[in-house]
């Protein structure tokens, strides 16, 4: 894993977008198409941002997403889907693809095989993530299950995740922020050729510390990270403060 640490924020995603931009438009020269995997949170609003405006012939271009809360409609504000069809999929315009995760699916399990099926043999050229409060890697939080195969899996949320998605603004309560979500395995993530992390603010400082000088551990899911040769991670002096 490399580190990258850019003045401010917007540097910061602007630098990832342009990391990624690259090798998304390397992988269409090479093959004719490009999967990707995009990443919610308050983290990715400058990436985002930066992304849309990139040089991308988005139609050769599929998008799937690593997480969704469970029970949660596309119209929540909370929504990951609706917060990547503001943010992303209607501003690119001619997406070939965008492949969502219904948490809120009256059938989960067939929900979580549909999308199963349809990473079944692919390979992610880039994949844009963050890092949470916890260092959790999308919703696996510690301590995260490192061995399972699936491309998507239910999981749990713990109480520092959920206060997280309370702390940014995305819930009324603490009380209404779901327990459980659908997300991507850190196995699938870990498979991406290429990860960009977008990881600014102070309060993720700790979990950069965890997840770069820590051993690899489940109980710090982003150290998983430390093994793989493709990713970057995108840091601003705030969010880098912790590291030694």
């Amino acid at each position: 894993m490399k580190l990258k640490i850019h003045s401010t924020s917007e540097e910061l995603g602007r630098r990832a977008a342009e990391e990624g931009a690259a090798e998304i438009n390397q992988a269409i020269e090479a093959s004719g198409r490009a999967i990707i995997i995009v990443a919610t949170g308050a983290s990715q609003f400058a990436m985002l941002e930066a992304l849309v405006g990139c040089d991308i012939d988005w139609s050769r271009v599929t998008a799937f997403h690593l997480d969704e809360y469970v029970g949660l409609p596309a119209t929540h504000k909370a929504s990951f889907r609706g917060y990547l069809r503001t943010r992303f999929v209607e501003r690119v315009g001619n997406l070939k693809a965008f492949v969502e995760v219904g948490g809120d699916a009256a059938d989960l399990e067939g929900e979580v095989a549909r999308l199963n099926a349809c990473l079944a043999g692919e390979t992610v050229d880039v994949c844009f993530a963050g890092i949470g409060e916890n260092c959790h890697l999308a919703f696996n939080d510690p301590p995260a299950d490192f061995a399972v195969e699936d491309p998507y899996i239910v999981v749990d949320l713990d109480a520092a995740c959920r206060q997280q998605q309370f702390g940014e603004g995305w819930f009324d309560t603490i009380e209404a922020v779901p327990q459980r979500a659908i997300s991507m395995s850190i196995r699938q993530i870990m498979k991406s050729r290429k990860i960009v992390l977008s990881v600014p603010d102070q309060r993720k400082a700790l979990a950069v510390h965890q997840a770069v000088q820590l051993p690899v551990s489940p109980l710090y899911p982003a150290s998983i990270l430390q093994q793989h040769r493709g990713a970057t991670l995108h840091l601003d002096p705030a969010s880098a403060s912790l590291l030694e």
